[in-house]
């Protein structure tokens, strides 16, 4: 796929996920105060409701710049306290972290462990050797010999050891990427806060992974779940106060090779892309960690597929979720089904599960 072709869909798949939850978010006439930014190579949005203009800007003008530093601190890919740790790692070396470093690195092991280990910071040389830390990809398979390699090493975040506030590795193939978690975390930063600004109505989207605080001026936030093979949304619904979504899809980082999409979801079983979804939502319920669930759990169901995602959602206490196969046939949880509207009526093949 020639360059300029790629960036194009990639940028409208960003703008359709971006603009159909504005769109479902402004459908009231009421004012609201609204900031943007583009942080973990995403938009991210921030929307606040029943507040004065002035306490709404430094409350927004605060989340922004948390994600911008949460951005900056933990970019594997450029220099960053993440990029020199992995270089440690790389160079055999222990390092000193700091303790927000070494909180975030326990907390996605616990994720990872939880998740089978479908999910999983820690393969960010795999991630290189697909090109997937780009911005944009080149349509050509990893070289097989540096692929059959790691997977012989099978290098993750489960082998990264925490002592005294240093890091250590006994494989040099450890990576961290925080790519699959950190929009998570910055989405409960920023709940917490808006709250500590008094705001207490507000929706916070980064790429297509939000929550919402409160309600907007009495009505629920109404957002969409992108439809993975067309413009606009699957379907909508409405969020509660503290309630988060999340969806992992194939549509947004991928390249395409000889009429096979590769997307950057990759399986830490085989080493290669995940193929059996082209999305897949959950909604988590409020609690101080909805946004992080909503990012990191995602992730292992749509790399699970058809047989296991569902054994790994009642494991992990995931409820509702939406899950559109690579056929294009949708399933969805009964307990998610009676929330949403679909959009254009109900899809054609589609599985209710209990």
């Amino acid at each position: 796929m020639p360059r300029l072709a790629r960036l194009s869909r990639r940028l409208a798949a960003l703008l359709a996920v971006a603009c159909g939850l504005a769109l479902l978010a402004a459908c009231g006439r009421e004012e609201v105060h609204q900031q943007e930014s583009f942080v973990f190579g995403t938009r991210v949005e921030v929307v606040v409701a029943g507040a004065d203009e002035a306490r709404a800007r430094i409350a927004a003008n605060a989340v922004l710049s948390e994600f911008d530093r949460l951005h900056r601190t933990y970019h594997a890919w450029q220099p960053s306290e993440l990029s020199a740790l992995n270089a440690a790692f790389a160079a055999g070396k222990s390092q000193p972290v700091t303790p927000e470093m070494a909180g975030f690195i326990l907390d996605a092991q616990a994720r990872s462990a939880a998740g089978d280990g479908l999910f999983d910071p820690g393969i960010g040389q795999l991630i290189h050797l697909w090109g997937f830390q780009a911005d944009e990809f080149v349509a050509a398979l990893p070289d097989p010999a540096a692929l059959a390699r790691w997977r012989v090493e099978r290098a993750g975040i489960a082998d990264v050891r925490i002592a005294d506030g240093v890091a250590s590795s006994g494989k040099r193939g450890v990576a961290l990427d925080f790519g699959g978690y950190l929009k998570g975390v910055a989405l409960d930063r920023g709940a917490a806060i808006l709250r500590s600004h008094g705001i207490s109505n507000a929706l916070i989207n980064i790429g297509g992974n939000v929550l919402a605080l409160g309600d907007r001026n009495g009505r629920p936030w109404r957002v969409g779940i992108q439809h993975p093979r067309k413009p606009g949304p699957l379907a909508t619904l409405e969020l509660g106060d503290g309630e988060a979504i999340g969806t992992s899809g194939d549509y947004q980082r991928f390249f395409e090779l000889d009429g096979r999409r590769y997307c950057h979801l990759l399986d830490p079983r085989s080493g290669e892309p995940a193929t059996m979804t082209q999305a897949l939502t959950i909604v988590i319920p409020r609690a101080a960690d909805s946004g992080t669930v909503s990012d990191s759990s995602s992730k292992p169901l749509f790399v699970a597929g058809a047989g296991e995602w569902p054994r790994l959602a009642k494991k992990l206490a995931i409820e509702q979720v939406l899950r559109v196969d690579a056929s294009g046939r949708v399933q969805v949880s009964a307990a998610l089904n009676r929330r949403l509207s679909w959009v254009g009526g109900t899809p054609a093949e589609l599985e209710v599960l209990p």
